[in-house]
């Protein structure tokens, strides 16, 4: 690229109000009375979500193509087509009662960056993508980062294919059913890099009055499912020394987690969110509890840690009511840095631009977690009010959503039109 085109794309800025207009629209897709949204993945309202996504994809002049597990691209052609393309994205699915922004903001800065290079018409050198990865929270199927573990490789598409919701409706069959299994293999294909913006989901950025977070890298992360299995009885008739509470059992568990979570300081993390009791009748003794537990820690070694000591003090306290626990490990995330020169090219837009910006680590996970195990990754991060997340009344200032899609685009850009070696 020429010094003077150069120029030009250094001095282009992207249209927060076209921006913020692109956030609302889709909010409007599966809104909910509190002013949130929930779109859970695969579901028909998640393809209403898609199609209207492809539609403007596709009135941009990209050309989008949809992998085996549903992950959508949208590509925009470089001038050396040889290159490997530049991705950038994140995930327009949420949690049952969601936010507007939660995966979306990632998105819909992205195609706020392609509406920004053609309207000024520039071409960058590399290709560049703009994705939508399936499924990111988990919280229809149980596992989350599905579509970017898959297109990773972190675990097999028949795993992901098997796995089944609550009324039995397996990822396959809801693929099939909203037709988003694409005929794309789904696995990772060559590409030069991966750039995320997304709401931080923590105070931090809000609490410091700073604007851009410069992500170096995510927290290992453990979940488990656990199943308590006691004996229902009679609230009324049953003695104490006859009773095989599952509850109070899950109780002590539960408190252990939080123990374990605390004892190491604000780096810690456990959470139990899922709680099922069975019969959940309130003249009988539960027999049975399910419920979920996961931890998080920054540290690899302290995680590794925490999931020796938390199977074997779970075990324990339900032997010591007499109760029966299955606990299964669904998964094991590594703690994963970005990439340095990617960092650097965050770090320098934000710069440029004379936002207030921190390095932090993300204490949530992201599909850019297992991308980096593929490409070379960088996060950016804007705040959210209070840190609120997964919640209806998650909120941002569109100043800060702006300010975010600006370095995404600056960041982006400078990587596309880098000089190869």
């Amino acid at each position: 690229m020429d010094g003077a085109a150069a120029t030009r794309t250094d001095n282009l800025r992207i249209d927060p109000l076209r921006l913020w207009e692109s956030l609302m629209d889709m909010a409007s897709i599966g809104a909910t009375p509190k002013g949130g949204v929930r779109r859970l993945t695969l579901t028909e309202v998640d393809r209403r979500g898609r199609d209207h996504f492809r539609d403007l994809c596709e009135r941009e002049g990209l050309s989008v193509t949809v992998d085996a597990i549903g992950n959508m691209f949208a590509r925009r052609e470089g001038r050396d087509r040889a290159r490997k393309p530049v991705l950038f994205g994140s995930h327009l699915d949420s949690q049952p009662s969601g936010g507007k922004f939660d995966g979306a903001l990632g998105v819909l800065a992205g195609l706020e960056l392609i509406r920004t290079l053609n309207e000024a018409g520039m071409e960058t050198e590399a290709p560049l993508v703009l994705c939508n990865w399936t499924d990111e929270e988990g919280s229809r199927f149980g596992h989350s980062l599905m579509g970017s573990g898959v297109w990773a490789g972190v675990y097999p598409l028949s795993k992901a294919y098997g796995l089944a919701d609550a009324e039995g409706t397996t990822v396959e069959a809801a693929l099939e059913a909203i037709g988003y299994k694409g005929a794309q293999p789904a696995e990772a294909f060559p590409a030069d890099s991966y750039f995320e913006l997304h709401i931080e989901q923590g105070p931090i950025l809000e609490a410091e009055g700073t604007t851009i977070g410069i992500v170096t890298g995510a927290q290992a992360q453990v979940w488990y499912d656990a199943v308590l299995r006691g004996r229902d009885s009679h609230a009324g008739t049953t003695p104490p020394s006859a009773r095989r509470d599952a509850l109070v059992g899950a109780a002590q568990i539960i408190a252990l987690v939080d123990r374990m979570m605390r004892a190491r300081g604000e780096a810690g993390r456990g959470t139990v969110g899922q709680l099922q009791v069975i019969p959940n009748s309130r003249n009988v003794v539960p027999g049975e509890v399910r419920f979920s537990v996961e931890f998080r820690h920054p540290d690899d070694a302290e995680l590794a840690a925490i999931a020796e000591e938390f199977p074997r003090a779970a075990q324990a306290i339900a032997a010591e009511r007499g109760l029966g626990l299955s606990l299964t490990e669904l998964f094991r995330i590594r703690a994963q840095p970005f990439d340095p020169a990617c960092i650097a090219l965050v770090s320098e837009a934000a710069r440029r631009h004379g936002f207030s910006a921190r390095e932090i680590v993300s204490g949530a996970g992201h599909d850019a977690v297992y991308v980096a195990r593929r490409v070379p990754t960088a996060m950016i991060f804007i705040p959210c009010r209070e840190g609120l997340s997964h919640n209806e009344e998650e909120s941002i200032l569109p100043d800060h959503a702006a300010a975010g899609a600006q370095v995404l685009f600056d960041a982006v850009l400078a990587r596309a039109n880098r000089k190869l070696p």
